[in-house]
């Protein structure tokens, strides 16, 4: 079977793990390509992590606004593979993959990781992907609450197939000492804290890191022996960092930008938080657990699917900077070493590359099956 993904990918983030997890962990009869948008070429770093799985993978010349262009382009690539079936990720690979797999007759799938409504384009795309998703012949949802939000948008629930996001736990949970010196290196040498508590995303409105800094102010009142670390970027960073250096927090909430050894750097921290107002099932949240490391969290989307308030981590309502206060000091004081475990251990249990890929299988050769028949 030829599985043909498309995508538009600006960085390496959530999503894009998902994609070149299932490209690796389907079955070798499994022919993998990956088509990207170009994104002014920032496609690349995702294509190039395709290729190394053995994944075709193609920088398409078209993007929008050139939508008849961009279709047609799909199609051919979908006609030269010879696909079986099209993989589509966010709404602009929906509605431009919808029409390119209409076009030459193959099923067609989209993933529907979330609505953000980050900015007013976004919203007025992700309701043309509402309307798109209709006409799709499966919609993969990854989690519960993604499902129960697609379903209520119009789509017939027996399209909706629950997917979750997935992990290589093998690649966390290895603890070195040099990470953790190098982590506590970032705040002033002369009163560096004790307790790291950690967060990674993209600093966008729906992620909600400007309560996370808000919580965090309050946290370092009452024990200022805590340092924060943010782990990437995003159009809200210089808000982000004017409002740390407001409230008096630039020796104790560190904004360290990109990195691409997160797998080393999950397990130096003692505490993961996530704020955001809005997920579909937050990858980074399963990072932090295959790192033994317990997550406080907002109760959003399949947020509470993954962290088991009280056991693994604790959830907290969003945009609440006292509730999130509160949770970071109470999991800091609890035993967190066997709360982290539990998490790491419900990874293992739910949201491993294999099992979801043996889902997709079912999927693909559901959709195959029915195509033969006359």
């Amino acid at each position: 079977m030829n599985v043909v993904q498309l995508a538009a990918s600006p960085f390496l983030g959530g999503p894009e793990s998902q994609m070149l997890g299932l490209i690796g962990h389907l079955p070798a009869s499994y022919r993998s390509a990956m088509l990207s948008f170009p994104e002014r070429g920032r496609c690349r770093p995702l294509l190039e992590a395709a290729k190394v799985l053995g994944a075709e993978a193609i920088e398409l010349e078209h993007n929008s606004p050139h939508y008849h262009a961009s279709a047609r382009e799909i199609a051919a690539h979908l006609k030269r593979l010879d696909a079986d079936v099209l993989l589509c990720h966010g709404y602009k690979p929906d509605i431009l993959g919808l029409f390119a797999a209409r076009r030459v007759g193959v099923p067609v799938v989209s993933v529907s990781h979330g609505w953000t409504s980050a900015t007013f384009k976004v919203r007025v795309n992700e309701v043309i992907d509402r309307v798109c998703l209709q006409g799709m012949d499966r919609v993969v949802c990854v989690s519960k609450c993604q499902a129960t939000r697609v379903h209520r948008a119009g789509i017939s629930a027996r399209k909706i197939v629950v997917i979750p996001n997935a992990i290589d736990a093998s690649k966390y949970g290895l603890r070195d000492p040099a990470v953790r010196s190098q982590l506590l290196s970032l705040f002033p040498t002369s009163n560096p804290p004790t307790l790291l508590v950690g967060a990674a995303g993209r600093l966008s409105p729906e992620k909600g890191y400007g309560v996370l800094v808000e919580a965090a102010a309050a946290v370092i009142r009452d024990a200022p022996n805590v340092g924060f670390l943010h782990f990437g970027d995003g159009p809200l960073r210089g808000e982000i960092a004017e409002r740390i250096a407001a409230l008096g927090l630039t020796d104790r909430f560190i904004l360290a930008g990109f990195r691409n050894d997160l797998p080393r750097v999950y397990p130096a921290l003692d505490l993961f938080a996530l704020p955001s107002f809005t997920e579909g099932l937050p990858v980074v949240v399963l990072e932090a657990f295959a790192s033994s490391v317990p997550v406080v969290a907002t109760a959003v989307g399949g947020t509470p699917e993954v962290v088991r308030d009280g056991e693994n981590g604790l959830l907290v309502p969003s945009g609440n900077r006292k509730a999130l206060a509160a949770a970071i000091m109470s999991c800091l004081a609890v035993d967190r070493q066997a709360m982290g475990e539990r998490g790491r251990d419900w990874v293992l249990e739910r949201f491993t590359f294999a099992t979801q890929a043996e889902c997709y299988q079912r999927v693909f050769d559901g959709l195959r099956t029915r195509a033969m028949v006359p």
